[in-house]
């Protein structure tokens, strides 16, 4: 894994932690979900492409 897939790995983590987080205090939010759910996917791109 190059230092960048490890950075939007660390923030997709964050993100994940956040929005969970947000969801137990407010209230799920679908958007916000979405949101990462899209930046999950560019970070498996990201480390795809990287590999292969």
């Amino acid at each position: 894994m190059t230092g960048s897939v490890k950075v939007m790995a660390v923030l997709t983590f964050a993100a994940l932690v956040v929005v969970a987080t947000y969801s137990v205090a407010l209230g799920s939010n679908g958007w916000l979900w979405f949101g990462w759910i899209v930046l999950g996917l560019l970070t498996a791109g990201m480390a795809a492409s990287r590999n292969g």
